[in-house]
């Protein structure tokens, strides 16, 4: 059975809370209107569409609209090698959502990790707590209205930041270029180096073979 006709059928046991499937490069995703059937209709999939394998839940801040959060969660059929791309909304003001570790145990560590770069909660998860920043620690860095330097954060006896220069920072693309190698940080080398940034690589002397009489030399490069 194809993800299509797999997409269909949660469409007929949920009815309007699942949309139309949308195909997109081979790729099937589904909506679901109200994120307060979450867990079931994950359950269904799981055990009746048989979608095995949780591979992974993004989440997606839509800043300045409303409903502001979009989760997205990527399911795989082991048996049947199908893939579906379920979305559901939730709002800034609620910021929570059921958890679906009852349905994947895996959803344990993914749902923390949008806990703590989003702020977004999962009711009901066995243990909600910060998996990349420290207990404590007050903002959520991956939210859009997080500036990209960072802010500084002062935890008296746990951990302390500062914030990090953005302008000429070593993770801030550089505005303009000749193409997209020369804007990318990662390809580019400190300045005092002469550099091609067309390659991202230091520019070095091709070094000069001895010249032996009679005999025509060449440079390899």
């Amino acid at each position: 059975m194809s993800p299509v006709e797999l997409a269909q059928k949660l469409k007929v046991r949920f009815g309007n809370l699942i949309s139309e499937p949308k195909e997109f490069r081979g790729e099937i995703t589904v909506e679901l209107s109200d994120a307060d059937v979450l867990a079931e209709v994950c359950a269904f999939a799981k055990t009746d569409l048989g979608f095995d394998f949780l591979v992974d839940i993004t989440s997606i801040d839509n800043y300045g609209e409303d409903p502001r959060w979009t989760l997205v969660y990527h399911l795989y059929g082991l048996g049947h090698h199908g893939a579906l791309r379920l979305k559901t909304a939730v709002s800034e003001e609620l910021s929570e959502v059921l958890t679906v570790t009852g349905v994947w145990r895996t959803a344990e560590w993914h749902e923390r990790e949008i806990f703590d770069m989003m702020g977004i909660r999962f009711r009901g998860h066995p243990d909600l707590r910060r998996i990349l920043m420290w207990e404590g620690y007050p903002h959520y860095p991956l939210r859009k209205d997080f500036p990209l330097a960072g802010k500084p954060t002062e935890a008296p006896e746990i951990a302390f930041t500062e914030g990090a220069p953005e302008e000429g920072g070593p993770f801030v693309t550089v505005a303009g270029g000749k193409d997209a190698m020369s804007r990318e940080p990662r390809a580019r080398v400190p300045e005092s180096a002469p550099a091609d940034l067309s390659t991202g690589l230091e520019a070095k002397e091709t070094p000069k073979q001895p010249e032996t009489p009679g005999v025509e030399t060449k440079e390899f490069i």
